[in-house]
């Protein structure tokens, strides 16, 4: 299954108001400079720097954190989106042979068939009596299968 990657209106309405609050406090800062520029005594640049450059300045590190959070999200839920996909693949299930006694072709031992060491092995075989004693195998000390289960 493949996923398509999230397009920029697609993303968290946290990032969109992030980047609002910057861009309002650039121009604030912007519009506080130009004012406090024009003006030759400090106390009529006060003003300028209480109304406009410390409110945009506030505004720019609001906007930083919001868009630190609205990226956090994101990469969270896109997480979450990936646990999904892994969890949620199954395994088609494997034919076993019939029977309760298998060994592994050029293996030394043979195994009962739910032990976790041939569990894994898609070429395992049935395995009697007969080809036990063939192959010369000896049982497996996890499973310890018996010879007539």
């Amino acid at each position: 299954m493949r996923t398509v990657r999230p397009r920029t209106s697609d993303l968290h309405p946290v990032l969109w108001t992030g980047l609002a609050a910057l861009a309002a406090g650039a121009v604030l800062c912007v519009i506080g400079w130009y004012g406090m520029s024009g003006e030759r005594h400090a106390a009529r640049q006060l003003p300028y720097l209480a109304s406009c450059t410390v409110p945009g300045s506030a505004l720019i590190i609001a906007g930083a954190v919001l868009l630190t959070y609205g990226r956090s999200t994101l990469a969270t839920a896109r997480l979450a989106e990936l646990y999904e996909l892994l969890v949620a693949v199954e395994t088609p299930p494997r034919t076993r042979p019939a029977g309760n006694l298998l060994m592994v072709p050029g293996g030394t031992l043979w195994h009962r068939a739910d032990c976790p060491l041939v569990e894994s092995e898609p070429e395992a075989v049935r395995a009697d009596v007969r080809a036990i004693t063939a192959a010369g195998l000896g049982p497996c000390p996890i499973c310890e299968p018996q010879e007539g289960s």
